[in-house]
């Protein structure tokens, strides 16, 4: 397992060379969305209407970062399921989103999209939030203010630490670590 520092927006270069284990050190701009900003995005792509960013070569943090306290960018902001967000994002990968950022397993039907799309999914430990708040040196929000928390907010992150779950080829960090320790 390596540990890269990686410097965003992250093309499909960059992220084919990514494996599943590896440390990860981003810094650049991340953008967020959770549960109702994906519906939001899926109904603009359904209707032709553009979507609030570009999503090629960026990274999605799936998180509602709580109300800041003064003088920091945000409060807490720890990863929310990934997997509630799998149904809508295959457009988003067919777009040229290049990664996802979260916690939890992914659906078998997502991570053959990844494959194909060559994305890679990076985990964040969940019960860390203040710690990643740390990373997050900017925010604002972007679309969908009336959205609150789940808004799609726009991070400049400096060293921003993930573990990369799934690589581009499909390998799993939530099935290769556990067999790692399987006894025969």
């Amino acid at each position: 397992m390596n540990t890269y520092h990686i410097t965003l927006p992250m093309d499909k270069k960059t992220a084919s060379t990514l494996r599943s284990g590896d440390t990860v050190f981003l810094t650049g701009p991340i953008y967020t969305g959770r549960d109702a900003a994906h519906q939001r995005m899926m109904a603009a792509i359904e209707s032709g209407a553009p979507l609030p960013f570009d999503v090629a070569n960026q990274l999605i943090y799936y998180v509602g970062p709580t109300p800041a306290r003064p003088g920091h960018p945000v409060g807490s902001a720890g990863p929310t399921s990934s997997y509630r967000m799998d149904s809508y994002t295959g457009p988003l990968l067919d777009r040229g989103l290049t990664g996802m950022i979260g916690k939890g397993r992914r659906t078998p039907d997502l991570i053959r999209k990844m494959k194909e799309t060559g994305a890679v999914y990076l985990g964040v430990t969940g019960g860390a939030a203040a710690l990643v708040a740390q990373s997050i040196k900017s925010s604002r929000v972007i679309a969908y203010e009336d959205l609150g928390t789940e808004a799609i907010h726009y991070f400049e992150v400096e060293d921003f630490p993930v573990t990369v779950i799934i690589d581009s080829l499909g390998n799993n960090l939530y099935e290769t670590g556990p067999a790692q320790y399987r006894r025969e």
